[in-house]
């Protein structure tokens, strides 16, 4: 394929996989790579729960999950068919700005119970040193995740 040129479906195909099969080594859920994958891959990046079916040979139920998950963790957004019944899967063409923004919401209840555990171990025992690194960590993270997004919104201004 060359720039600017639509991909054929084996190729297009091709890379779903790939991407599918790096964000599963990243830690992704397997299903749920790869539909993510075949939404940012597809031009419109908005396709049914049949078209997915149907792009990943997979089961209805398999893509009912995964796009529970997208959902839940803010890679894809759930629309109604406009004068239809049937719901759309749409990704965001900047998908992992909008999974990343909402770390503090992610973390909270982590924090929250690494600090409760802390609470009930003891901050001085091995155990509760180590949740409480841990709660500090996600702390820093999301504090830090501010500034990198403002940095990001900088930098795609100027693309």
């Amino acid at each position: 394929m060359t720039e600017g040129t639509p991909a054929s479906h084996r190729e297009s195909h091709a890379v779903v996989e790939r991407l599918g099969a790096a964000l599963s080594t990243a830690g992704f859920p397997p299903m749920p790579s790869r539909v993510f994958a075949a939404l940012l891959v597809d031009d419109d990046g908005r396709m049914t729960s049949a078209e997915l079916t149907d792009e990943l040979s997979v089961s209805p139920a398999a893509v009912s999950g995964a796009v529970r998950y997208l959902t839940h963790v803010g890679l894809l957004r759930r629309e109604r068919e406009r004068g239809g019944r049937r719901d759309v899967f749409v990704v965001l063409d900047d998908a992992f700005h909008g999974a990343l923004t909402n770390t503090d919401q992610v973390y909270a209840g982590m924090i929250q119970a690494l600090a409760d555990g802390v609470d009930h171990l003891g901050a001085g025992s091995t155990a509760g040193q180590r949740l409480q690194l841990s709660r500090e960590f996600l702390e820093f993270v999301t504090e830090e995740m501010s500034g990198i997004i403002d940095r990001w919104e900088a930098y795609k201004a100027t693309r």
